[in-house]
């Protein structure tokens, strides 16, 4: 018996360019908060090391559930280097050592960024791709959770 490839759906480019777009930033975000987990000055060093360690594993994780719904829908995720750097609408942190206090808020001006992209985009994935659309929440819904914490931290 023959094993027969299955065909994958058809993905619209509406989907296609929300997801790579979603793709790149979270690539783009988990580089930026591991730049700033490791220079990290301030007394707020020890917390902030920690929590921007865990956000680069979160991100991580999205970022791959990210490519792997593209390969889903049929098509290539690319999260190549320039690409990501081409494409991101992530900042840039200040090279060498940040104080806590500008790094807290660099990466929250990041993540509230992503988030607030992601959420504008959100209705075109429900009318496309409720499934897209579920994941893309579930982002959405982790990004602002960040958010809240980084400006508990700051309060």
């Amino acid at each position: 018996m023959a094993v027969r490839a299955i065909e994958p759906r058809s993905a619209t480019q509406p989907t296609v360019g929300v997801l790579q777009a979603l793709l790149v930033d979270l690539v783009a975000l988990s580089l930026e908060t591991k730049q700033a987990h490791w220079n990290l000055t301030g007394p707020l060093f020890q917390p902030l090391h920690e929590l921007f360690d865990r956000f680069t594993d979160t991100y991580r994780e999205w970022y791959d559930e990210v490519a792997e719904r593209l390969r889903a829908l049929g098509v290539p995720a690319d999260g190549r280097p320039a690409t990501v750097a081409a494409t991101t609408k992530v900042g840039e942190l200040p090279g060498g050592l940040v104080s806590d206090r500008d790094a807290l808020q660099a990466v929250l001006a990041q993540i509230e960024g992503v988030a607030a992209r992601l959420r504008e985009r959100l209705p075109a994935l429900g009318e496309d791709d409720p499934a897209t659309q579920d994941l893309a929440i579930a982002i959405v819904r982790g990004l602002e959770k960040q958010a809240w914490m980084l400006r508990a931290t700051a309060a």
